[in-house]
């Protein structure tokens, strides 16, 4: 019961609302209220200063931050531990992914092998992923996004150029290959801001001297964006080998100098050696070696 209540005013520190915490935890708002104040009436502590909405850290509060983060990860570790040592007859393999594009070959199968595993698949952004894989939230992380963090271990499964991606009616359609300077006065598609995606596709736009213009529309997935292309709702840069073949979609390659884009699995450097992440890296097709 003691961890509960640490859970709920470690996630409330952390996200820095009730609110969130309560999504993260994926319990309402009342009971992460709840749960707060039962542990500081039982332990007669003031965990947070409250000044109307805002919630400040009490000295308390802040002291046990560091503590109950080395609780919560040896609690994921356990469970880590008992999950592997099952012979994957049963457990769960949490994948996070920007896009299922490069990865779901692999889960694909590993799924033939291991029919009795669970597999939940989180969609997020480069960053979200691999805070997910940091907080011990997902097994395994692919990202755009390259990270040295010492922590974890990066294979690189994806090299790919980007390419302009338009609907079958779309002016550039026809063309066998488009300079980004063409894009000037087209509706872009365009990720949410911080996406690595969005991020690389501002800066060779910019370099190209093409300046955004006002009709963007900005979609949080990459799945929503090849949707919307489907759906003759604009143009947009992506990287090959997620386009996929669809009799309404054109991929138009670039006559520009282009940076490729990157795909990476990670996983933690602690759980190289186990059962599962073993299980599910043979199924992965690397294009290096472990880095």
């Amino acid at each position: 019961m003691l961890a509960l209540l640490l859970a709920a005013f470690y996630e409330t520190a952390r996200q820095g609302s009730v609110t969130a915490a309560a999504k993260r935890l994926e319990v309402s708002q009342p009971t992460i209220t709840s749960r707060i104040q039962q542990l500081e009436r039982h332990y007669g502590v003031a965990l947070f200063h409250r000044r109307g909405n805002r919630l400040d850290l009490s000295d308390v509060g802040a002291a046990l931050m560091p503590m109950i983060g080395q609780m919560l990860q040896i609690e994921n570790d356990v469970d880590f531990a008992l999950r592997n040592e099952r012979e994957l007859r049963t457990g769960n393999l949490r994948v996070g992914t920007t896009g299922p594009f490069y990865i779901l070959p692999a889960i694909a199968a590993f799924r033939r092998q291991y029919p009795a595993v669970r597999i939940s698949i989180e969609i997020g952004n480069s960053r979200q992923v691999l805070d997910a894989l940091a907080d011990f939230r997902v097994d395994v992380a692919v990202s755009s996004q390259r990270d040295a963090d010492p922590r974890f271990v990066r294979h690189t499964i994806a090299d790919d150029p980007l390419v302009v991606v338009v609907h079958r009616s779309h002016p550039l359609a026809s063309r066998d290959a488009a300079a980004l300077a063409e894009l000037a006065g087209h509706t872009l598609l365009l990720r949410e801001p911080g996406s690595r995606t969005r991020t690389l596709m501002e800066h060779v736009l910019k370099h190209a001297g093409v300046a955004l213009p006002a009709g963007v529309i900005e979609l949080g997935s990459r799945e929503a964006i090849r949707e919307a292309v489907r759906h003759d709702m604009g143009c947009t840069l992506m990287p090959r080998g997620e386009v996929g073949a669809h009799p309404e979609l054109r991929a138009i390659p670039l006559v520009d100098d282009m940076p490729r884009m990157h795909e990476y699995l990670y996983y933690l450097d602690a759980r190289a050696d186990t059962r599962l992440i073993a299980a599910f890296m043979a199924n992965v097709e690397c294009r290096d070696e472990r880095a």
